[in-house]
């Protein structure tokens, strides 16, 4: 079998590895999932849907935003999220057909 390397570089798989480590928890998987469905969600809506504290939602949503993962929008007193890594439902059909235990 003859193996060849993807031409990915050192720079991109830095980053790749980044927002994974970045994703890699339960809470955050679940806002990527809750933001993939319906789009754009305030922060009520999500700490509604996740039944968890402001502050760990505020946390988790900053982490992302901060990586790049996520964008926020300002509407009077309420922030809105959106997930600016358009492809990112494509992990979740990858993890989803992988056999995890």
């Amino acid at each position: 079998m003859i193996l060849t390397k993807r031409n990915i570089s050192a720079d991109k798989l830095s980053k790749m590895a980044e927002t994974l480590k970045t994703i890699a928890h339960p809470v955050r998987l679940e806002i990527l999932e809750l933001l993939e469905e319906y789009g754009r969600l305030g922060v009520s809506e999500i700490q509604t849907y996740l039944d968890i504290e402001q502050s760990l939602l505020s946390h988790h949503l900053n982490k992302m935003k901060d990586k790049g993962i996520l964008l926020s929008e300002r509407e009077g007193k309420n922030l809105f999220y959106t997930i600016s890594l358009k492809n990112i439902e494509s992990i979740f059909d990858c993890l989803g057909r992988c056999d995890i235990k």
